[in-house]
This record gives structure tokens, C-alpha cells and sequence, in this order.
């Protein structure tokens, strides 16, 4: 539903609060008034922009968890933890000269100012601003909408203030694109295990000779992860093997197409059928994959594919895209965010044919979604499936 319709739903009471944050002047006794007035404000750009620009990072972030789900409708508890996991880092203190003595009332007053608010507190203040409402009847009594023009508003707002801070350039003189090429290797690796025995360790992984002859067949060359690298999260032999190369690995695996027995690997039925031939839309699974695979350790990661998605239509500096999209990704141990934006979303969306890298001459590294990736990252949402639990 969108606003002017939530709105028709609300009772008096949160219409008079939703009035009172946009200081809207009409008859707060009238719910056909406080509608009308509330839809006039909220409508005009300066006004929605202004509540945009006043919101603190982690409103933002939480606001961002929001914007890119499918769904329309979200539980207390979901929204809590939304909350929770919107709140990350430490924002930079300026040193300030020691302010004079206060009573006690003020110094109250300003702990209770500087005091975050709580879960709770936070969904109440956006229920006020009529950016989250109840449901109406039965069961959906107890969840929360955010109203569907309302979430369109918010990411073309946004969409606007990131651009503003981005570097765009002409095209590159070189630039990799590698569509088609995972899906070429998902082969390679299918070929590869068929044809030879290909022996594993007591943890499932193969022997390292077997991995850099795979390696040397794949379209895109990787090296062995350091000895004693810190590496886990992002795969079932992360630890072990490339990056894409342990993605190729689990997206067979979980897909049926490879089955991991006490000493060798074999290929299954389903890889037999699928080394004859590519099933229709395998882009789109592969990528609804990795989705799938990396939002346990990246929890906002829809939203940062759909944010360069959304920013990348034409080429930009890696370094703009940082500075815009770091503040919005929470470090996953020793991964820093600038770590997992370029190597585990970017770089990835390289790998899934989604994205091009450059080199400009000027301005460094530069990326650009390819057309195959616009309609991918369109079309595809997984926002009811839970992340894949490694095993």
C-alpha cells in the first residue's frame, strides 16, 4: 500500500504525532484534515529532503536495510534486529574546550539528548515520521509496512545525494568483462572431476595439485590463498581455495552437480546433464547464489549490489563509490568494509559477469554494470531466503 492509504488506516492518535514531526497546521480533530495536510507536506521535495538530511548514520543504515526487500511486511523482531546491526564503528569526536558547570536538570537533559535511542525508540520515531505502520487486521496486526511510494521516494532521494559525490568518467582504454566466463569454469570444474580422480583431504578440500591444475584451465587466473591466511565465512573451503574458485566449488556442490565421498570427488547425474548443456536463467541462479552464500557475513549485501546497481550505469571511480558506500557495511572480523566492498561485492560481481572493471589514466579504478547485470540485479531478489549455512 502506499502512504495515502496507510494513512486512511491510522487512528487519530498517530496522525496527530505524524502531523506534529512535519509541524503541518490543520484541524488535529479532523482524520480526513490531518491526512490531507500530512499528504501535502510530506509531497513536497524540500520538506522530504530536509527529514533525509537531519537523520543520523545509523537511521540511514536502518532505513537501508529496508528499502531493497521484497516483502512488504516485517516483524518486531526483525525490525529490532535491524536496528542492532545498524550500529557499528566509531563516529570521530572533536576535542572541545570543557564546556562551564550545568544544574543537574540540564545535565540530564543533554545525557539524555546524547544517549542512543533504544530498538523500540527508534522504530517508534519512524512510525511517527509515517515512514512504518501497523497492519491493520488479523495478523498482520503485528507486523510493520513501509509504504511502497514512501520506499521509491527514500532510494531516489538517496540515489541523488550519492551521485552528488561521485567521481563519473569517459570510458577506459582497457577494462575486464567476464560474462560468461563462471559459467564456462562451472564446466571446466565438471570436465576436470569427470575425467580424473580427483582426491580430497580429511576436510573435503582437494589436494593442492589437483586445485592448480584446475586452476590453469579456469578463464580467470587466481593464486592459492596464503599459508595461514585468516580466511572463513564466505565458503565451505574458503580457507583453502581462491575466491572463485571456492564459489564455483560450492555453487556445484549445493547445486547436486558434484558429491564429496570419503577420498574423491565424482560428478552426480545433474553434472553429467549439466556438462552437456547450460540450463536457461543459470545467470540469474548463480547470482541469486551468491546472495544467498555472503549475506551471513554481509548482512546489507542486496542493498550494496542494488546501491551499484543503482550509481554504476555509467563508469565511476572505485574510490567515489567507497566514500559513498563504506559508511553502510559493518566489518566481518578482519575483513574491513573497504575489504569486503571491493573484494567480496565488487570484485565477485566482476566474477558473475554483473559489473566491468577498468583502469582510467586519470582517475584510477573505475566499474560500470553491463547490461546483463542491470536486468540480473532487477529481476532477482531473495529476501525470504535465509543465508546457505556452511557445512
Amino acid at each position: 500500500m502506499n502512504l495515502s492509504d496507510m494513512l486512511g488506516y491510522a487512528d487519530i492518535q498517530q496522525l496527530s504525532r505524524i502531523a506534529d514531526v512535519y509541524r503541518c497546521e490543520c484541524n488535529g480533530h479532523s482524520k480526513n484534515d490531518l491526512i490531507q495536510s500530512i499528504l501535502s507536506t510530506v509531497s513536497r521535495n524540500d520538506v522530504f529532503e530536509a527529514q533525509i538530511s537531519s537523520m543520523k548514520l545509523e537511521d540511514l543504515r536502518f532505513l537501508n536495510s529496508l528499502l531493497f526487500e521484497a516483502r512488504n511486511s516485517f516483524s518486531l523482531e526483525d525490525l529490532i534486529a535491524r536496528v542492532q546491526q545498524s550500529r557499528f564503528g566509531d563516529e570521530a569526536v572533536k576535542p572541545e574546550p570543557e564546556p562551564p558547570k550545568k544544574s543537574k536538570r540540564a545535565k540530564k537533559q543533554t545525557e539524555a539528548a546524547d544517549k542512543p535511542l533504544s530498538p523500540r525508540e527508534m522504530i517508534a520515531k519512524f512510525k511517527h515520521q509515517g515512514w512504518l505502520f501497523n497492519g491493520f487486521s488479523g495478523p498482520s496486526r503485528y507486523l510493520f509496512q513501509v509504504p511502497i511510494d514512501m520506499k521509491a521516494r527514500f532510494r531516489n532521494t538517496l540515489a541523488k545525494r550519492f551521485a552528488a559525490d561521485l567521481q563519473y568518467t569517459d570510458e577506459p582504454p582497457v577494462y575486464r568483462d567476464e560474462q560468461m566466463l563462471i559459467q564456462e569454469d562451472i564446466t571446466h570444474l565438471l570436465h576436470y572431476i569427470r575425467h580424473n580422480e580427483v582426491q580430497v583431504t580429511a576436510d573435503g578440500s582437494m589436494y593442492k595439485r589437483f586445485t592448480l591444475q584446475l586452476l590453469d584451465q579456469f578463464g580467470v587466473q587466481e593464486e592459492l590463498p596464503a599459508k595461514g591466511a585468516w580466511r572463513f565465512g564466505y565458503g565451505r573451503h574458503f580457507n583453502q581455495y581462491p575466491n572463485r574458485l571456492s564459489f564455483i566449488y560450492d555453487y556445484c556442490y549445493y547445486a547436486k552437480f558434484i558429491s564429496e565421498n570419503q577420498t574423491v570427488l565424482s560428478v552426480t547425474a545433474a553434472g553429467e546433464e549439466r556438462i552437456l548443456s547450460k540450463p536457461a536463467g543459470e545467470a540469474e541462479q548463480i547470482y541469486r547464489f551468491w546472495l544467498k552464500l555472503y549475506k551471513g557475513p554481509i548482512t546489507h549485501l542486496l542493498s550494496l549490489v542494488h546501491w551499484i546497481h543503482a550509481l554504476a550505469g555509467e563508469w565511476v571511480t572505485v574510490e567515489s563509490l567507497r566514500s559513498v558506500l563504506v559508511p553502510f557495511i559493518k566489518p566481518y572480523y578482519y575483513d574491513d568494509a573497504n575489504t569486503i566492498l571491493e573484494q567480496r561485492v565488487m570484485t565477485m560481481m566482476v566474477h558473475l559477469g554483473l559489473l566491468r572493471l577498468g583502469e582510467h589514466p586519470v582517475y584510477g579504478a573505475v566499474v560500470r554494470m553491463t547490461k546483463a547485470g542491470q536486468a540480473i540485479v532487477s529481476g532477482v531478489s531473495i529476501d525470504e531466503t535465509p543465508p546457505i549455512a556452511l557445512r
